[in-house]
């Protein structure tokens, strides 16, 4: 679960502004990530939230190819054992 929350610094109410077009409440937004999937970096760059996600599927749980002698000559099998 990826938890993305923000508030309001205390530092922001001085000040002037010509227009304040986001309310500045808290606010609290949660997200369910697929298996396998890592937050790899998070960016907040002129109010806009980037969030890079990585998909780092275990070698054990990678597709392989096994090869299979028989007397007609070698045959490939594939197996997807992540699915």
């Amino acid at each position: 679960v990826l938890l993305v929350a923000g508030h309001k610094h205390p530092e922001q109410e001085n000040g002037q502004f010509l227009h304040r077009g986001i309310a500045t409440r808290a606010f609290k937004q949660s997200f369910s990530l697929a298996d396998y999937v890592k937050v790899r970096e998070a960016q907040l760059e002129n109010g806009l939230l980037t969030i890079d996600l990585v998909r780092e599927v275990p070698e054990e749980m990678k597709p392989r190819r096994i090869e299979i002698a028989t007397g007609g000559g070698p045959k490939t099998i594939e197996h997807d054992k992540a699915a």
